[in-house]
């Protein structure tokens, strides 16, 4: 059962967020992203024994982006096992999470599996041996299984905004592609992409995806061991320290959680042996992470002591 008082902490913080004024500012560059209205704020709590602790907008459907990027590389390890380590690198890029100027360096290798050109490589193992649609299908039922909800979808309209507007991303696979990092065509692999990055679900059910993740790589309501525990555990550390681009080392310290963002306003965030929590605030900080979702999952572990670094002061 979830402790007395994390659900009035969950309704303390989703009021808070909700009264700032600082809301940071949307991914224009994505069309159909910079129409989301910034007032919205959702905050959902996964506990291992299948109960979920809700505040603010967690039922309202977002773009989750960059968070696919977490179960699309379990997916390719899964596929690949390490093998996969040998197409992209484990290491924090310390850049954008658009840059090609470290790609070009290292000879078109992504330092992570977290930055697009990374994301990239990883969808182009999953690609390998399917035809684009059968690869999306295997993600898809990969999201509803892990969230117990076959309702989760993809939302066609920020699909289509992003293979419109996605003329870096085109950049970076081809370059990939000129070094012989991708084996599939660069059109089959951004499709599957852009795809991914569009499915759209809410706190409730993104809590719930990343669950296994805080549980030794255990399905907690199923009991189904989705990864290993040392995969579960390697997975964490990459969220952690690459898990927010050039904004991960400041995650790290004001929050103390393996997390990972999208621009779509999404963060997930791990809370080992206790906890999975999904937040979503639109509204993006200048390193295209979500301003008050950072900021919430900061008050969030102050309150409840879940740093992994340690409380930084008593629970509440």
């Amino acid at each position: 059962m979830p402790a007395p008082h994390l659900p009035d902490v969950v309704a303390e913080i989703a009021a808070e967020m909700r009264a700032r004024p600082d809301r940071g500012e949307v991914a224009t560059y994505i069309p159909e992203l910079g129409r989301v209205d910034t007032n919205q704020f959702g905050l959902a709590v996964a506990l291992g024994d299948g109960s979920i602790v809700c505040g603010g907008d967690c039922d309202a459907a977002f773009s989750i982006q960059s968070v696919s990027k977490v179960f699309t590389l379990t997916l390719a390890l899964g596929f690949a096992g390490d093998r996969l380590w040998n197409r992209v690198g484990r290491e924090p890029s310390g850049s954008r999470f658009n840059s090609i100027v470290q790609l070009e360096h290292e000879r078109g290798v992504p330092r992570n599996p977290f930055i697009n050109a990374g994301a990239i490589a990883v969808t182009d193992h999953i690609l390998s041996g399917h035809q684009p649609r059968e690869a999306l299908g295997e993600i898809m039922r990969f999201m509803q299984f892990l969230a117990s909800d076959d309702t989760i979808f993809i939302d066609k309209a920020v699909a289509a905004s992003e293979e419109r507007t996605g003329f870096n991303n085109r950049a970076l696979a081809n370059f990939m592609k000129g070094f012989g990092v991708l084996e599939n065509p660069v059109e089959y692999v951004l499709g599957v992409y852009f795809h991914h990055c569009a499915i759209a679900m809410n706190c409730r059910q993104l809590a719930r995806a990343g669950s296994f993740l805080a549980h030794r790589g255990k399905h907690p309501e199923t009991g189904f061991s989705v990864v290993t525990p040392e995969r579960a555990k390697r997975i964490n550390a990459i969220m952690l320290t690459c898990g927010h681009y050039d904004g991960s080392g400041e995650f790290a310290y004001r929050v103390g959680l393996p997390g990972k963002s999208g621009v779509g306003g999404g963060i997930l965030a791990i809370v080992p042996g206790k906890a999975s929590v999904a937040v979503w605030s639109p509204g993006l900080d200048a390193a295209g992470n979500s301003h008050l979702g950072r900021i919430a999952l900061e008050t969030l572990t102050r309150r409840m002591g879940w740093s992994i670094f340690g409380a930084d002061s008593d629970p509440i």
